[in-house]
């Protein structure tokens, strides 16, 4: 079973938007299937094999999430921050400024689905490969 210290000692090496797939293989390895992180506060829900779930404490103060999502501003503002060109916190205003309630992980299928607060898919990535 994993634990929420594995879990930030990995999130720890993350640097950039290109770590991210490695982090993702690092929580399959650990026993991750899925994660969900909320855009309001950054809290995460970790679910692995045999049911196993964890939650994170919440990462910053509560963001309202605009009622109205745009899609495009969001997949710009993601494409910058993968790029670099934003901070995590930056990025996580900007995903409440469009309507970005939360992204789901799944580790197995190794994608990342963003939604907005009518649980509408915004945009769904496909995690590359090492």
């Amino acid at each position: 079973m994993f634990t929420l210290s594995q879990i930030k000692e990995a999130h720890a090496k993350v640097k950039s938007g290109a770590d991210f797939p490695k982090y993702v293989q690092e929580l399959s390895a650990l026993g991750i299937l899925v994660y969900t992180t909320y855009v309001s506060d950054g809290h995460t829900e970790y679910i692995g094999t045999d049911s196993h779930t964890l939650t994170s404490e919440a990462k910053y103060t509560t963001l309202a999430i605009a009622s109205e999502s745009n899609a495009e501003a969001f997949k710009n503002h993601l494409k910058s921050h993968q790029q670099g060109q934003t901070d995590y916190p930056t990025f996580c205003k900007q995903a409440a400024e469009t309507g970005t309630q939360k992204w789901v992980v799944d580790v197995v299928n190794m994608t990342c689905t963003y939604y907005d607060t009518q649980a509408h898919v915004m945009l769904v990535e496909v995690i590359p490969g090492v």
